[in-house]
């Protein structure tokens, strides 16, 4: 079982999201368990103050470092050891699949979401192992950027997926872009299930799948197919 913490000062987004589908089935599974730690109650009273002003000036404010401390301190004192304190940042390394399959080995994640102008760089160069970014864009806080992570590695844990051969063979754990997919009916609104898909023949249907894969991948992410080569 994968334990993981997320620490957040508005720990209701991560909450909602992972009591649902494929995520609250894991937890229920015993596959993975979840624990929330809102910031506001490791800062100090009375008025639990999460951020303040930057140092040298600038715009917008920063996350202070003590209620981020004391939150990885507690999940530290309760856990025997944490394999990975991962803070999504947009200056973080590029989020791939093969990171999901590294850190789907861990047993103890802490996820330190961050939220306003940035976080105090004490928090990042003395608790954090892993930055990741999910993207060259900017969002409001690091929650979503977590989940993102969260969910690519929770649905590679076996027996989270009825088959865990539908996750090897997605985009980008194969080499090549996903190939297209159909179901009932065979005909809708004049449109037809390709013939090769119906014909039973597993060997022609394996070819058509792989020519469809480098067919997507060549438009869509021909930087795929050079790395391929």
């Amino acid at each position: 079982m994968i334990e993981i913490h997320l620490i957040s000062p508005f720990d209701s987004i991560s909450k909602s999201y992972l009591n649902q589908s494929m995520m609250r089935i894991a937890e229920e599974k015993g596959l993975v368990n979840f624990s929330f730690y809102n910031l506001f109650d490791y800062a100090d009273p009375p008025h639990n103050r999460i951020d303040d002003y930057p140092f040298g000036g600038g715009h917008g404010m920063i996350l202070k470092p003590e209620p981020i401390f004391r939150a990885v301190e507690t999940i530290q004192n309760e856990n025997d050891s944490i394999d990975k304190i991962i803070f999504p940042s947009p200056d973080g390394k590029l989020f791939h699949q093969k990171d999901a399959e590294k850190l789907v080995s861990s047993k103890k994640i802490i996820f330190i979401c961050g939220h306003y102008k940035g976080v105090d760089q004490r928090v990042r160069d003395k608790l954090v192992t892993n930055e990741y970014s999910i993207g060259d864009y900017v969002l409001t806080g690091g929650d979503l950027p977590a989940l993102v992570i969260i969910d690519a590695l929770v649905r590679l844990i076996p027996g989270v997926l009825n088959t865990i051969e539908s996750a090897e063979d997605d985009s980008h754990s194969n080499p090549l872009l996903d190939y297209p997919h159909y179901t009932r009916p065979e005909k809708y609104k004049g449109l037809k299930v390709p013939e090769i898909l119906l014909s039973g023949h597993h060997g022609k249907i394996k070819e058509w799948r792989q020519k469809k894969r480098l067919e997507k991948t060549s438009v869509r992410r021909p930087d795929m197919i050079k790395e391929k080569n």
